[in-house]
């Protein structure tokens, strides 16, 4: 018995110290990984941010629209430059509207509709230099629609920027790792955050245009409703403005415009990007098709019909019984299709891709009369004589290189375009030789 009592004390002790020893010798490891920390700013400050100012030169343009005569482009999360187009090749820098965290904009008389953050703004703008804000909707769009999958805290107030931070860090084995999910917040690893550059986290939207309007070269007739360019999110129907978010439409009654009402959204999806107006009908943009909705109620879009392709970015014009779409790869698109696709759409139930043309990197388009402008990134604006759908590429008018290209706005013999660079314009009034009027340069 007492041999038997020393083998169980000299056992437990054995299994005490191996016990201990693989508590001592538990696996750890060293991360690094980068994550993306939000720089707040309180909501007060945000909402009592609204004013005008003296112009500012171009830095960062993210948007164009024209209307009486005047060319509004936004200052990506800054606010509105506002510069009077009545002579195209001089145009003039007229104010600077500052709007916090704006990305689109739409003008109807004298209130322009802007996002702010969360919140829609409708603005007067009867004088340029001294704008009020006639309305304020809050928390109509969701909280971080532009961090593209970045996470923010609302309690803490709005985030306006994100901040890229390396991390290394000393970790239990199996904590983390591709295949374990367990990176916090905002954490990427090394090589899927390169991909994931913050530049892509920013909307790279426009807004939407009009077709029904034709602009004198001099500037124009009073419109009711501007007209602005191919990759939008914002756009005006009748009494209705339309906001698209990554996922839905907003319609907002704008009937009385002082007193935007807003509608109950319409869900339409994921990876919605853009928004065109034409014929009483929606053509909208998503990074897997164009689909098309139905305004027989103005309030409550209806879906008609949706036409797929490769995954890629994709702004959407129409003209006549045709639409011209753009695809292009990009951080966010995952594809490396750029090409311009012409999809006919007599029957809109029943949309049919009927061409499809290669590009290098084709961003917003626009098109008027049967002249087609593409801006294909890099490669510079291209004009084609659409009139045959079937041979666009082998009608090509004219071709602007050298420029990074963003997005157009048509108007009669007018062609405005934004790029990396700046401000263009030229005058397409002879189609034999269109010329560059003016730039407006972008200060680095």
């Amino acid at each position: 018995m007492k041999l038997f009592k020393i083998s169980l004390l000299m056992g437990l002790a054995a299994l005490s110290l191996l016990l201990n020893g693989c508590i001592e010798d538990s696996c750890k490891q060293t991360m690094t990984y980068l994550t993306y920390e939000p720089v707040y700013k309180s909501y007060e400050e945000i909402r009592n941010g609204v004013g005008a100012e003296a112009p500012r030169d171009l830095r960062s343009p993210g948007k164009m629209y024209f209307k009486d005569s005047y060319i509004f482009i936004s200052e990506t999360d800054e606010g509105i430059h506002v510069i009077n187009n009545q002579d195209p090749s001089n145009p003039q820098p007229v104010s600077f509207i500052r709007i916090p965290g704006v990305h689109d904009l739409a003008i109807r008389g004298d209130i322009l509709y802007a996002d702010s953050y969360m919140d829609l703004l409708a603005i007067n703008i009867a004088d340029l230099n001294q704008v009020t804000v006639a309305e304020r909707v809050q928390n109509v769009f969701p909280f971080g629609m532009w961090h593209q999958g970045l996470w923010a805290d609302p309690a803490l107030g709005v985030a306006v920027d994100f901040i890229e931070k390396e991390v290394t860090e000393e970790i239990d084995c199996g904590w983390g790792g591709p295949n374990a999910g367990g990176l916090p917040r905002n954490g990427f690893f090394m090589e899927d955050a390169r991909d994931n550059n913050i530049a892509s986290f920013a909307s790279n939207s426009a807004v939407a245009a009009s077709t029904d309007t034709k602009v004198s070269f001099s500037g124009g007739a009073e419109l009711s409703t501007g007209i602005g360019g191919s990759m939008a999110r914002f756009t005006i129907v009748g009494d209705f403005l339309y906001a698209v978010t990554p996922s839905s439409i907003i319609p907002v009654n704008i009937s009385s415009l002082n007193n935007p009402v807003i509608s109950p959204e319409v869900f339409l999806g994921w990876n919605i990007e853009t928004v065109f107006p034409y014929e009483n009908k929606l053509f909208i943009g998503s990074t897997t098709g164009m689909i098309i909705y139905g305004l027989d109620k103005p309030d409550a879009p209806n879906f008609i019909s949706i036409i797929t392709h490769m995954n890629s970015c994709d702004p959407v014009v129409v003209e006549g019984d045709y639409a011209y779409v753009t695809l292009r790869d990009g951080t966010t698109c995952n594809t490396f299709t750029n090409q311009l696709d012409v999809v006919n759409i007599s029957n809109v139930t029943n949309p049919r891709l009927e061409y499809s043309y290669p590009m290098t990197n084709p961003h917003g388009l626009g098109i008027r009369d049967g002249v087609l402008f593409i801006c294909d990134g890099a490669a510079g604006l291209k004009i084609y004589d659409a009139a045959d759908p079937g041979k666009i590429t082998a009608n090509q008018l004219a071709h602007f290189p050298g420029i990074n290209t963003f997005d157009v706005i048509p108007l009669h013999n007018v062609l405005l375009m934004i790029g990396d660079d700046g401000l263009y314009q030229y005058d397409y009034s002879d189609l034999k030789d269109i010329k560059q009027l003016s730039l407006i340069p972008v200060v680095k």
